[in-house]
């Protein structure tokens, strides 16, 4: 069957499944063919809010994804492309974004593709790759990254439950990744990432940022930035990749912008060592330097509690790299031998977080690991 057909079909078959009738499916299926080029390549133009649609046979959806804001946008499909025809949309950069129009390989919610190498067990991945190639406009304010989600189990009917693993590639207009700041240019996949960490709907969230933005990429380790978060304690290994979705976050405007070209490549032989083994731990903390002065610093400590379940307490420990000293904090216990730094905290509900500040003396710290534990 052309792909023509094949969207053609897919879509008769949504519509009939939601109760229209004949007539109706035949308009539909004749607007679908009437978009079909000179080469045989279909294209549809969606427009829905929540609408999907094949996006070059059974192995790859397109969803236009309207879900932070009202505001009408339009998207065109072709095979494994995407464009945005029209966004108006302009909601804070600080807060959500108004759509994701994406295209999606494996199961997003609901909506799945017709392919066999997805959904894999995090222990029994073996290597994920992607291409990705866009078009961006210098105007709005948007990124464009990869989502892969994970899931408790092989298919997830509704919302994912594991994590949410983002690789965020450019962004214009000032937006960041939201959390706390785990790590800087850390290198995966030929490139360094700095790594961000947040708690949303129930699910961690991962952002590697890449330093240096790029508008394409080919053969990204999808596999290696999972064994990343699983070495962090963010990903489960008995957890399923479940999707790879790639599109643009959109905050304020948005048209213009597409995918040229987006493909997930899952190799089929088993990795010869399985990846990683630690659970998602229960607290993560970061240490951000805000204000620095010749001879001292005042840095923000967070403190997130990422498990399922509350936590009496929490212990933090770091060592300062240059000999740095913990001159005054408000709101903890802090006690420090030599470089080394502990500071004790109370409760902390799922998805709770807390900060502190302390004032140091020294060189301001550049990147500094702490281990967070459960008291």
């Amino acid at each position: 069957m052309n792909p023509a057909a094949q969207i053609a079909f897919r879509v008769a078959v949504a519509f009939v499944a939601l109760g229209l009738g004949g007539a109706s499916v035949a308009a539909l299926v004749g607007l679908v063919l009437s978009h079909v080029g000179p080469s045989g390549s279909a294209s549809v133009s969606l427009c829905s809010k929540d609408a999907v649609a094949p996006a070059g046979g059974r192995d790859y959806l397109a969803q236009n994804n309207v879900w932070g804001a009202e505001t009408p946008q339009c998207v065109t499909v072709g095979d494994q492309s995407l464009r945005i025809e029209s966004a108006e949309h302009d909601v804070p950069p600080q807060g959500a974004p108004a759509a994701t129009p994406s295209l999606v390989r494996g199961c997003h919610w609901r909506e799945c593709t017709d392919v066999g190498d997805l959904p894999v067990q995090v222990s029994a991945m073996s290597r994920v790759t992607s291409d990705w190639v866009t078009s961006q406009v210098d105007a709005g304010v948007f990124n464009a990254a990869y989502v892969v989600w994970f899931h408790s189990g092989p298919v997830a009917e509704s919302t994912p439950d594991g994590a949410e693993l983002v690789i965020w590639l450019r962004s214009r207009g000032g937006v960041r990744p939201g959390g706390v700041l785990l790590a800087r240019e850390v290198a995966i996949s030929d490139a360094k990432w700095n790594v961000w960490l947040a708690r949303d709907q129930g699910r961690v969230r991962v952002t590697y940022e890449r330093v240096g933005e790029v508008t394409s990429v080919k053969g990204l380790d999808i596999s290696a930035f999972t064994q990343d978060s699983v070495g962090r304690g963010q990903v489960s290994p008995d957890w399923y990749l479940i999707a790879v979705e790639a599109g643009f976050n959109l905050w304020r405007g948005g048209a213009g912008n597409a995918i040229e070209q987006f493909s997930v490549s899952v190799e089929g032989e088993k990795p010869r060592k399985a990846i990683g083994t630690p659970a998602p731990a229960a607290c993560f903390a970061a240490l951000t330097v805000e204000d620095t002065w010749e001879g001292g610093f005042r840095a923000v400590v967070e403190v997130i509690n990422v498990g399922g379940s509350p936590v009496g307490g929490w212990v933090l420990d770091w060592t300062f790299p240059d000999g740095q000293r913990v001159q005054e904090s408000a709101a903890v216990r802090v006690t420090q031998s030599g470089s080394a730094v502990r500071v004790v905290g109370t409760a902390l509900e799922p998805g709770g977080s807390t900060t502190f500040d302390l004032v140091g003396s020294g060189v301001p710290p550049g990147i500094v690991s702490i281990t967070c534990s459960p008291a």
